[in-house]
């Protein structure tokens, strides 16, 4: 991962992709940011479960000088809330289409209570050698349903290259409990894209507001960002002013 030079008295912008993404699911804001002349980096989220990708970011954030704001797609709102708590430089969470689970919950369990989402049909299983004896369980969305599921409002086109290039998600992710949220004391941003089915925009809506997030609510599928990214940018550079106000003040 590369570092850019950051700018005094700014945040460093840390984007976090979800399952079945990577990071160049955030070209169209890192774009924006750069050209907003706002220190941006995205990481590879692993995708292997809840606690091994909340400790990876753990290590990424130490590596960081100076304060960040921390933004998760999807799954990764769980694990930015999770890494977060235990990194002092974290100023700031953005939620994009995100969970954000309370300690305990496990997002396999309160996934299937949103009534916007269509994606656990759309999800295949496979089997991945571990290097420890036994396999353990990935998905990834069926392409013929990515789309749909997934990405509506992008091109087809679009949508079909990335269906090719998804990353599976391991089953750990949606079976591991939700530690202590950094959102219970860190000021929260929260884009909730109201087409989304992927993770439902009822479900982030109503975790959003359980985590006191000032929402903003953008007309879109799941892949806001992909599709709608000045509008995303917009709430990130408002997490960056408000943090940086506090910096100065």
């Amino acid at each position: 991962m590369s570092h850019v030079t950051e700018i005094p008295g700014r945040p460093t912008v840390v984007l976090v992709h979800g399952a079945f993404a990577d990071g160049s699911s955030w070209n169209g804001v890192i774009k924006r940011l750069q050209a907003k002349g706002i220190s941006v980096t995205a990481p590879a989220n692993p995708l292997r479960g809840l606690s091994a990708d909340s400790e990876y970011l753990e290590g990424v954030l130490r590596e960081l000088d100076g304060p960040v704001v921390l933004v998760g797609h999807s799954y990764a709102g769980a694990v930015i809330s999770n890494a977060a708590k235990r990194a002092s430089n974290v100023v700031g969470l953005v939620f994009v289409a995100a969970f954000a689970p309370d300690e305990g919950e496990v997002l396999g369990q309160v996934t299937p209570t949103s009534k916007d989402s269509i994606l656990m049909p759309a999800l295949v299983p496979h089997e991945y050698a571990t290097g420890r004896g036994a396999p353990a369980v990935e998905f990834v969305v069926d392409p013929a349903k990515f789309h749909d599921a997934f990405a509506a409002d992008v091109p087809p086109q679009t949508a079909a290259v990335m269906a090719a290039t998804q990353r599976p998600v391991a089953d750990a992710a949606f079976s591991d409990p939700a530690t202590a949220p950094a959102w219970k004391d860190r000021p929260s941003w929260a884009v909730v894209a109201t087409g989304d089915r992927a993770a439902g925009a009822d479900l982030t809506r109503s975790m959003a507001q359980r985590a006191g997030a000032t929402i903003t609510e953008v007309a879109g599928s799941h892949v806001i960002m992909v599709s709608q990214p000045e509008a995303v940018t917009e709430v990130i550079v408002q997490a960056v002013e408000a943090a940086s106000a506090v910096a100065v003040g």
